[in-house]
């Protein structure tokens, strides 16, 4: 198994260190959407990688754009007045990580991508906003 170092955002200092993940099973994915009406975002807000020992990475990004990965379980979602609301649960089908329940993690690399016996899933900010994608 191999990990490579993730680069340190200046603005909130290294977080979580994802090859923490490697050798863990993901067990749970959850993810934040934000849904206005009856529309639902197609890309979450955050997510959570949930291994076989409880561990939770969440997964987002900053207000300056970068790519946040920290140890945090998944939040309650919320009500944002009229603007809104956001939603928080398991993400079935929903993104890329899904087809990768109950496998190991086998490496992370440096542009944040999680590496599976089966693929790899990439994870990274693209103007403010979270992109995963196989």
């Amino acid at each position: 198994m191999e990990s490579e170092k993730v680069p340190q955002c200046p603005l909130h200092g290294p977080g979580e260190r994802p090859e923490t993940l490697v050798g863990r099973r993901l067990v749970s994915v959850f993810a934040a959407w934000h849904r206005s009406g009856d529309e639902a975002a197609e890309d979450p807000l955050d997510v959570w990688l949930i291994d076989d020992q409880g561990r939770s990475v969440h997964i987002t990004t900053g207000s300056d754009w970068c790519l946040v990965v920290e140890r945090s379980s998944p939040h309650e979602g919320y009500e944002m007045d009229g603007c809104g609301r956001v939603e928080v649960a398991p993400v079935g089908d929903r993104t890329p990580l899904a087809a990768h329940l109950g496998e190991d993690v086998m490496a992370v690399r440096e542009e944040f991508e999680v590496v599976f016996a089966t693929g790899r899933v990439r994870c990274d900010s693209w103007a403010g906003d979270l992109r995963l994608a196989m």
